[in-house]
C-alpha cells in the first residue's frame, strides 16, 4: 500500500506541478468532492466544487494560459490542525504574450485528508495577472455587468 502524503508534501506536489506546467495532472491531488475558493478572483467563479470541475479548469489553463509561473520564496506553515497547512509564496511570472515579467504574491490554505486536498482557499494577486496581460479594459467591462440572479 503506498504511503499517504502529508499536507506539506501534497502542497509541494501541487506547486511543483504548477511550476512545471503540468496542469492536466493537478486534479489528481484533489478529493472527488474537493472545494476550491479563489477568494480574490475579480470575475468568474470564486468557488469550484469537485475533482471533475477542477480537471476541466486545469485543462483550460493548460491549453490557453499565456503565463509561466515559477514558485519562489515558498514557506509552508503547519497548524494546530494536522490536516491544514498555510503556504505563502511568490510566483515569478512571465507573460508570454506581452513579455512582461513580474512577481505575484500568493497564500493558500489547504486541508488535506488521506493525501488529497479536500478544500483550498486561494489568495492570489489576480489583478497583477490582469495588468500583465493588458486585460484591464476587459476586467472593467466584466465588473460593470450586473451579476446574474442566484438560482
Amino acid at each position: 500500500m503506498p504511503e499517504t502524503l502529508s499536507p506539506r508534501e501534497v502542497f509541494q506536489k501541487l506547486i511543483e506541478g504548477i511550476g512545471a506546467g503540468r496542469y492536466t495532472e493537478l486534479a489528481e491531488l484533489y478529493a472527488e468532492d474537493a472545494v476550491v475558493e479563489t477568494v480574490f478572483e475579480p470575475v468568474g467563479p470564486r468557488r469550484v466544487e469537485g475533482r471533475a470541475a477542477l480537471r476541466e479548469r486545469f485543462a483550460l489553463v493548460s491549453s490557453s494560459s499565456p503565463l509561466e509561473l515559477t514558485p519562489a520564496n515558498v514557506v509552508v506553515r503547519e497548524t494546530d490542525d494536522p490536516e491544514v497547512v498555510v503556504a505563502e509564496f511568490d510566483y515569478h511570472v512571465h507573460h508570454r504574450l506581452t513579455g512582461r515579467r513580474f512577481e505575484a504574491a500568493n497564500i493558500q490554505v489547504l486541508r488535506v485528508r488521506d493525501g488529497l486536498i479536500v478544500s483550498s482557499r486561494d489568495y492570489h494577486d489576480h489583478l497583477a495577472l490582469v495588468l500583465a496581460g493588458d486585460n484591464l479594459p476587459q476586467l472593467v467591462a466584466a465588473l460593470a455587468e450586473p451579476e446574474p440572479e442566484p438560482k
